[in-house]
């Protein structure tokens, strides 16, 4: 056990597999955990490099093992995967861990702590219910289609479906249906209730925080957003610069070159997915204020004369992801460009 340099441990819900390399990466061990088995085992290994692929569970078992002496890499697991051979097996993936950890060019995901984790339950239980919502409007829209029942579509336009529905009794829509249509009534009203209670949540956090007090500065950035990056990222320094961080985010164009010729295509849509749409909706946000009352931005405009809209979106969410990382790397407040000084 003294020769044991890197672990690659495969998670799993109850049997866990452990693969042990030395210093020259050959096999010292690979074999099963039980769940009740992973802490007495690390707890009797000196210490060493600990690898294990980002999932649910990864952050729990990442504090728990470095509080017994042990460095813990956490990597995505689509950077683990390219080494995996053969079939799929959890010992393989364990020795696919620990041969992805040789790579000094695959950076490894921070661990979060408890608290971290809490403030990202809070943003995804809140996209959770948005969903079900969503889900239940449709439902409701779709059966009093049936009866020749619409409303213009959106949630914004959820009033005028109600308003369209004829009074109990009516002869329109039969007594089970309209039995049915209450019932999702209640459902919608109860969701938009526990959407309502973690906003105010949201927003009162938001009034003790000066990172997001500062982030919402930024044209295109609100509560919602700014409280989403702090969770989501909680140390901005792990990029390098603001263009690494914009490229996690999946807002920077997938490239396809060759020699000297450099093909740009469509935006990568990599990293965190829920950060990437809300900057986009912040975006889009903006030049819809642009369109009706102008900009002062001369980048904005030309980008605006010559690109789609949704082109221009995405150019500005990039843009507002690199002074994101500016002003929470760097420190100080959002300042307005020279042309939009007057604004």
């Amino acid at each position: 056990m003294n020769k044991i340099a890197t672990i690659g441990l495969d998670l799993a819900k109850q049997v866990f597999q452990a693969h042990g390399a030395d210093p020259q990466g050959a096999t010292v061990f690979n074999r099963k955990l039980r769940r009740s088995e992973v802490l007495p085992f690390f707890e009797k290994l000196p210490p060493c490099i600990v690898g294990m692929e980002a999932c649910g569970s990864a952050h729990h078992w990442a504090r728990e093992i470095s509080a017994l002496g042990h460095e813990v890499r956490i990597m995505p697991a689509q950077y683990v995967k390219p080494f995996v051979t053969r079939g799929k097996t959890d010992a393989g993936d364990a020795i696919a861990i620990t041969q992805t950890m040789k790579r000094p060019d695959i950076r490894s995901v921070p661990v979060k702590t408890a608290a971290q984790q809490g403030s990202t339950m809070v943003l995804r239980t809140r996209t959770f219910f948005v969903r079900q919502r969503a889900n239940a409007v449709n439902a409701l829209r779709g059966y009093m289609a049936e009866f020749g029942l619409v409303a213009a579509r959106g949630i914004a336009n959820f009033g005028k479906l109600v308003a369209a529905l004829p009074e109990r009794g009516d002869a329109r829509i039969p007594p089970a249906a309209r039995l049915m249509v209450d019932e999702i009534l209640a459902e919608i009203e109860t969701l938009t209730a526990r959407i309502q209670r973690i906003d105010d949540q949201i927003a009162a956090y938001a009034k003790q925080d000066e990172d997001i007090r500062r982030l919402t500065a930024i044209p295109g950035v609100g509560t919602l957003t700014a409280s989403a990056i702090q969770a989501h990222v909680p140390d901005p320094g792990c990029f390098k610069s603001a263009r690494h961080f914009s490229a996690w985010l999946g807002l920077t164009p997938k490239q396809n070159s060759s020699g000297e010729k450099l093909r740009l295509g469509k935006i990568s849509r990599m990293g965190n997915g829920e950060l990437r749409s809300l900057l986009y909706i912040g975006a889009m946000a903006v030049l819809s204020a642009a369109r009706r009352f102008g900009t002062r931005s001369a980048w904005l405009r030309r980008l605006m004369d010559r690109r789609p809209l949704r082109v221009v979106a995405v150019a500005l969410a990039n843009k507002t992801a690199r002074v994101v990382w500016a002003l929470l790397t760097k420190g100080g407040s959002y300042q307005a460009p020279a042309d939009l000084a007057g604004n």
